[in-house]
């Protein structure tokens, strides 16, 4: 069973900034990985994901403003987030991706929450 642990979530103010953390129990170098997020009421939506080559594709939503990374030796994926706004409030979750459908691979970790107000 693949463990994800995400951190790095919390209360920011609008136009603030946080970065999350999601460390992977195994490696993760041939993987493509995911950052997804759920807003109340709302599916779960992939907002960015990296490719084993480090390429990375984001929702419009998000584009300019979030960066994902990966730290392949520490299996850890990280997700900048700048610029924040009201509604980039939601739990967020790491994941390995299937690029095609945008599904995840793996259970779901706990999530880190990220609240954006004033």
């Amino acid at each position: 069973q693949v463990q994800l642990v995400e951190s790095g979530g919390g209360l920011a103010q609008p136009g603030g900034s946080l970065t999350l953390s999601c460390t992977v129990s195994v490696p993760i170098f041939v993987i493509n990985m995911g950052w997804y997020r759920q807003a109340p009421g709302k599916q779960r939506e992939l907002v960015a994901h990296i490719t084993t080559d480090r390429s990375t594709n984001y929702a419009d939503s998000v584009k300019g403003r979030f960066t994902i990374s990966r730290d392949n030796a520490k299996s850890t994926v990280y997700l900048q987030m700048n610029s924040l706004k009201p509604e980039d409030t939601a739990v967020y979750y790491c994941n390995a991706v299937q690029i095609t459908s945008k599904k995840p691979l793996w259970s779901w970790g706990q999530g880190t929450q990220v609240t954006v107000s004033s």
